[in-house]
């Protein structure tokens, strides 16, 4: 029975449903009794009225915390600027604050002139134009590129960034020209545009010359059977003498101004797809796979044959200084040839550098102009990429996936941007920031796939033309005017000294 005794006394000692004598009070108790208490104290006589609300608003610490462990509620990534207030600062918010309550003196000009001086001399500051209180020392510059959450205002300068202005890129072609009867050949070169800004077009078996400037339309030639076509054009340097490829193995050089043929030079056994000049030497790429180099002043035109491609030479195109021959070929292959060599022999060993990275056809070929150890390729539809390649030393610098058929490309300097002319599937033409190959705008509107892209002479206009037989003009890379006239004045001057030493 005495241990049955024993257990009742336990389960009664630690029954808890009843109030704890003994214990401690409560958070809350401890906080409503402190709160009655401040109330009370503030409202007794002897305690100023000041004293009591000021007691009553400040927020009593939590027992148990000290000081250290209290933080300032912040967001991720958030900042606060602490300024610096030494002790001078709050002596005059001091003596300010207290001034306020003493009577106003009224001093004669005389003694006010005298405390400024007194107080500039003292301060280095007039105190009586001062501020209650003054923050002193500036903030620091975010770094650049921060995003503050609390929207913190930083007095941070313009980070570069900010300061570049963004140009705008029309969506909608400047002019739409109709092409009919334009032949919707993947591998031929229809479209040229010339330093006197005359841009040639052939439409099947007749070529067309447009003036951009005064809007006049001539046709220049007319093949004779109607079956053949012009598979290819090129401009000289001058602009005054046009070359024409065509169907029947034949490369035609006509004199423009007196619309005149001078010539019709026959060394290929097949279509004359790709043409382009260095000086004046003619280069021809044909279907056979060979290409010819012409000297256009002696009558035994034919000097160089290259035979490195086993397919169609649908690219061609001479680097700006003349020192290396870029073709591309229906064989995925990009060859690069030195300059003509008078009086050589025609062999295969003259190939400088071969590249077989692309998976397909390769008709789009461009040198930069402002890099002339770059060049730029793209692959047909089996590739569908962008290749840049560094002419020295062989390698290729980038390549981007464009994921769409690549028939042109061309560098456009008044911005350090390249664009591509693509087909299947886009039927779209892209320009990319240089060199990061990074999207800057894309120009759609052709129904059907761009087959060649030319620059115009002033750098400014891109025209296309498209198997849905037009040729649109985009004017996307005009100059910035300010920057116009200072380069414009920059060639006079250079102008101007070369006319000096040949005088």
């Amino acid at each position: 029975m005495a241990q049955f005794g024993f257990e009742n006394d336990i389960h009664s000692i630690l029954k808890l449903d009843m109030p704890i004598t003994n214990a401690p009070m409560a958070r809350w108790q401890r906080k409503a009794s402190s709160s009655n208490t401040s109330t009370v104290s503030g409202l007794s006589p002897g305690k100023s009225a000041n004293v009591s609300l000021s007691s009553s608003k400040t927020p009593s610490k939590t027992p148990g915390k000290g000081r250290k462990n209290k933080k300032t509620p912040s967001k991720m990534g958030g900042d606060r600027f602490i300024p610096v207030r030494n002790s001078k600062q709050m002596d005059v918010a001091n003596f300010l604050l207290t001034k306020e309550n003493e009577p106003v003196d009224l001093n004669t000009p005389g003694q006010m002139e005298s405390q400024k001086a007194w107080s500039v001399s003292l301060n280095g500051y007039n105190v009586e134009d001062a501020k209650i209180l003054h923050l002193g020392g500036k903030p620091l510059n975010a770094p650049e590129g921060y995003q503050n959450n609390l929207k913190v205002l930083y007095s941070q300068g313009t980070t570069p960034a900010s300061l570049k202005k963004t140009r705008y890129i029309s969506s909608t072609p400047d002019r739409i020209l109709d092409a009919p009867d334009l032949r919707n050949d993947f591998y031929l070169n229809l479209l040229d545009w010339s330093s006197r800004n005359v841009l040639a077009v052939a439409l099947h078996n007749s070529v067309y010359l447009w003036d951009a400037t005064h809007g006049d339309i001539i046709l220049l030639m007319k093949m004779e059977r109607e079956e053949d076509f012009i598979c290819s054009l090129s401009w000289t340097k001058d602009g005054n003498y046009l070359a024409v490829g065509t169907s029947d193995c034949k490369v035609q050089l006509w004199d423009v101004e007196n619309q005149k043929r001078l010539r019709s030079m026959a060394s290929h056994t097949a279509r004359v797809g790709s043409l382009s000049w260095n000086d004046h030497i003619l280069s021809s790429g044909s279907r056979s796979g060979h290409i010819h180099h012409h000297d256009v002043r002696v009558a035994d035109h034919h000097i160089f044959t290259l035979t490195a491609h086993s397919q169609e030479v649908c690219g061609l195109k001479w680097s700006p200084d003349g020192r290396y021959l870029a073709s591309g070929g229906n064989d995925n292959m990009v060859c690069l040839w030195p300059r003509v060599q008078e009086g050589s022999a025609s062999n295969d060993s003259q190939l400088v550098r071969c590249w077989s990275e692309h998976q397909g056809a390769v008709k789009a070929l461009a040198w930069c102009p402002w890099q002339s150890n770059i060049l730029a390729s793209g692959g047909g539809t089996s590739d569908r990429h962008i290749r840049i390649w560094n002419v020295n030393s062989g390698a290729c610098i980038s390549s981007l996936d464009t994921q769409s058929q690549i028939s042109s490309l061309v560098f456009a300097p008044n911005y350090k941007e390249l664009v591509s002319a693509h087909g299947y599937a886009h039927n779209n033409v892209v320009i990319w920031k240089y060199p990061s190959l990074t999207k800057v705008a894309e120009l759609n509107g052709h129904d059907d796939r761009v087959l060649n892209l030319i620059l115009s002479p002033d750098n400014s206009t891109i025209a296309t033309v498209a198997g849905d037989e037009t040729i649109r003009l985009w004017k996307s890379f005009e100059m910035d005017p300010v920057k116009k006239k200072a380069k414009e004045r920059m060639v006079k001057s250079t102008n101007s000294v070369i006319h000096q030493s040949i005088r």
